[in-house]
């Protein structure tokens, strides 16, 4: 090879990299314009576009620092495409850059190691939930990567070696020093997203390696152990205290955040909940201890720790009391109702470990209730939230009291769909055009007109549920509690803060005042100052000792925080914190005014303090969750183990399930069943069912091998449990048909296939078992009638004619 030629391939790499420079400024410019055309405000757009660059051209000069080695490798070995790996590489790392991007459009947040806390199933949820794919979609995807393909091939014809070194060396030196001169650059806000996403992923795994379990101790064993009286109860002057318990209905409404209620800035669209206010015990200036959902039930219900990723991921979960396993331990009922599938974020184990006694998802609505419709990926959440209160407001019906109600809605989120839809967009139109006190111009309540009119529709949704219950006799005993899980996210956001500001209310009939709080509370406090209260004015099981993250609600009426508040914002970031009268975020200090909002502000030795107390926290978090301190378990009222396996048998599910999702381990379990290996099959089941208590077919599939093996009472019994989960499913009641047939228990056998016809559970096969048990239990005229009316529905089917002719 010659001089000129090797000149020419080392600058190669130059070129690729400037190439990928470009590339990186394109896609900024791209968001710029979506957010944009979108209608999101950029407060000045020029010097956010400014900023983007240079750390998009610093994020270039990094990356290419770091595969310059692989680069010289190749440059010296026999490839005769010696390029080409690289440039593999980099369009690997452009197509990650646009898609982190496409993200950040979608959710107006940075991805980063929360990437590492979601399932490949929650993932897939969650984005078919807030895209619309079609071939546009994927458009940039294709055309970003030709884009640097075709700049490659341009500069490396039009710039030669000593403009590019030129070039390359005055742009570094710009950028190093806007770098470092400009305190306000590295800004989640104005970071590169690839960037974002590694060195996000990098800090959590040293935080993992840090606060390991081998490192941890503290001089108390259980650090949060105190005695019941520790929590004062700050309730009981706001109440008229009678004999009989109280119901307690907890309303968790998504994407709620304190700026859409009362004055607020975004208000107009909540009048019923701003009607709450005057008539509640309201806490303006509280927060939620995580930024999405996962964090809501053990925050709200359990004053909780986070674990690694979320309490709700940690397998198995830590021993640990809430707020539903004390009151069933009192004689009171539970339940817990969302419209969509409660395994999403682990909701269900967390509930099941407390024993609740029933909870009513998408599986248990039935044909009378209207599911939002799907989007056009055939996605869509479940029901809405006006069947989530109708079903409630139903089941409660057959519930005795004292209850405890636990509601999850689900519209307020995207992709901001639900019946009537139209009609809410015309109120949306209505308001805009007659409500002087809006805050908003018509332009920014057209540009998240789709979100305005959801929480319109969820608004009057809370407001029907609660006029009903109001003409309930038990509405003069309730307590409700309505809470946000935290603050939607499409919405641009005002600060660092207002993602966690949730508003809270407590409302009863009993309240003998009204009152709004300035003090700073939490998620974290609710569970014990409800319990406080309960515990101290009602016949109830006394506790003797608790362990909750905080101490309770504050009743002061003036602004003041007395307490410290870790919030992890995506799974696996513990980086916001509120220490006093200060939020912590990402390493920038924030002073909190006593009407919530924040200013930056410089302070080295505060900074340094709030950054201590925050890594004795996160500490503290690893310590509890990693070690099983939360409680110790003689204090436990209620806990429901999950499946536990011999040696043997967690080696074999290893080997059995590497690289497996859940539906293939499901189908190598049912092929395992088929081949007489039966046993081996209830292993995988119950390794599925410890994650996915509600997976309807691999729980028939145990109940079914039970009873090829001859387990009819287990068989019965886990054939019931899944008709308890899923009464709308076909399968299980042929299964436990099938049990009934084989043990002569035709009259169980008649009752549950009259329960299945009830349910409105449509299969042939049933008709047919059921037509049979009459005959068998010498009930001629039942059997021709079943026949004869599934004739009558499908008068060619062969089976019903060949079993008509059986009972001639």
């Amino acid at each position: 090879m010659d001089n000129n030629q090797q000149v020419k391939n080392h600058f190669s790499y130059g070129y690729l990299c400037f190439s990928m420079a470009i590339t990186f400024w394109f896609i900024s410019i791209f968001e710029i314009l979506a957010k944009y055309y979108a209608g999101i405000a950029i407060p000045n757009s020029g010097i956010a576009l400014f900023y983007k660059l240079i750390n998009d051209f610093w994020t270039v000069f990094l990356i290419s620092l770091l595969f310059l080695p692989l680069y010289f490798i190749l440059h010296y070995s026999k490839m005769k495409w010696k390029d080409i790996p690289v440039k593999v590489v980099f369009l690997l790392i452009i197509i990650g850059q646009f898609a982190l991007t496409k993200y950040h459009l979608t959710t107006l947040v940075n991805l980063g190691a929360d990437f590492l806390g979601y399932s490949t199933d929650d993932m897939y949820t969650t984005v078919t939930a807030s895209e619309t794919f079609s071939i546009l979609y994927f458009v940039p995807f294709i055309f970003f990567p030709l884009f640097f393909w075709g700049i490659n091939t341009l500069i490396s014809k039009k710039i030669n070696s000593k403009n590019l070194y030129a070039i390359a060396g005055i742009t570094t030196v710009f950028c190093f020093g806007m770098k470092f001169f400009i305190p306000n650059i590295s800004e989640s806000q104005f970071q590169n997203k690839f960037a974002y996403f590694t060195t996000d992923i990098i800090r959590f795994q040293e935080d993992k390696k840090q606060f390991s379990a081998a490192n941890l101790s503290y001089k108390k064993e259980y650090p949060l152990l105190k005695p019941f009286s520790a929590t004062p109860d700050v309730l009981a002057p706001f109440f008229e205290i009678k004999d009989e318990k109280p119901n307690i209905v907890m309303i968790i409404v998504e994407g709620l955040g304190d700026e859409f209620v009362g004055k607020n800035e975004y208000r107009g669209f909540t009048p019923y909940l701003d009607s709450l206010i005057p008539k509640s015990l309201y806490w303006e200036n509280f927060v939620s201890n995580a930024g999405r959902t996962f964090g809501a039930l053990p925050s709200i219900l359990g004053s909780l720790p986070y674990g690694e990723k979320g309490f709700l991921e940690m397998k198995p979960l830590p021993a640990h009391s809430s707020l539903i396993s004390i009151l069933k331990s009192n004689g009171y009922n539970t339940t817990f109702y969302c419209g969509d599938e409660s395994s999403f974020d682990h909701r269900i184990n967390f509930l099941e470990y407390n024993n609740i006694d029933d909870v009513i998802d998408i599986n248990k609505f039935g044909p009378s209730y209207k599911k939002t419709k799907a989007n056009s990926g055939g996605f869509s959440w479940g029901y809405p939230d006006a069947e989530i209160f109708k079903k409630t407001l139903t089941e409660i019906e057959t519930k005795k009291g004292p209850r405890l109600d636990i509601v999850m809605t689900l519209t307020n989120h995207e992709p901001f769909d639900f019946p009537e839809k139209p009609e809410y967009l015309k109120k949306v139109d209505h308001i805009i055009n007659t409500n002087k006190t809006l805050d908003l111009s018509k332009s920014e309540v057209e540009t998240y007109k789709n979100i305005y009119a959801s929480l319109l529709y969820t608004d009057h949704s809370i407001q029907k549920f609660m006029e009903s219950y109001a003409k309930r006799p038990d509405y003069k005993n309730t307590i409700f509690v309505i809470t946000g899980d935290h603050r939607l996210i499409p919405i641009a956001q005002k600060d660092k803060l207002c993602r966690f500001h949730v508003p809270l209310y407590i409302y009863s009939p009993m309240l003998k005042k009204a009152e709004s709080f300035k003090s700073v509370s939490s998620h974290w406090d609710i569970t014990p100052s409800l319990l406080s209260f309960l515990m101290n004015n009602y016949k109830m099981n006394k506790l003797e000792k608790t362990a909750w993250m905080s101490s309770g609600l504050d009743t002061v009426k003036r602004f003041r925080n007395i307490h410290t508040i870790p919030i992890m914002q995506n799974k696996g970031v513990i980086n916001e914190f509120i220490y006093k009268e200060y939020l912590y975020s990402n390493g920038d200090l924030f002073k909190i005014d006593q009407n919530f909002e924040t200013t930056k502000i410089s302070d080295s030795e505060l900074l340094k303090t709030i950054e201590d107390s925050l890594q004795e926290t996160k500490k503290l978090n690893a310590y509890l969750t990693q070690k099983n301190k939360i409680i110790p378990k003689s204090l436990l009222i209620y806990s429901k183990a999950s499946f536990e396996f011999s040696k043997e048998e967690l080696a074999f599910i290893k080997k059995e399930t590497a690289k497996l999702n859940t539906d293939q381990i499901f189908f190598k379990a049912r092929d395992l069943a088929f081949n007489s290996q039966r046993k081996e099959a209830r292993v995988l089941c119950n390794y599925i069912l410890n994650e996915l208590p509600n997976y309807a077919d691999v729980r028939t599939l145990k109940g079914r091998t039970l009873a090829w093996d001859k387990d009819y009472k287990n068989s019965e019994k886990e054939l019931l449990e899944v008709i308890k989960r899923t009464p709308f499913y076909y399968d299980s009641y042929l299964a436990l048909m099938d049990v009934y047939w084989w043990t002569n228990q035709d009259k169980k056998g008649i009752q549950i296939a009259k329960q299945a016809l009830k349910n409105d559970v449509k299969n042939p096969e049933l008709g047919i078992k059921l037509a049979k048990a009459y005959l068998r239990t010498n009930h001629n005229a039942m059997a021709h009638q079943t026949i004869d009316s599934m004739l009558k529905k499908d008068p060619n089917n062969s089976e019903y004619i060949k079993l008509k002719k059986e009972l001639k």
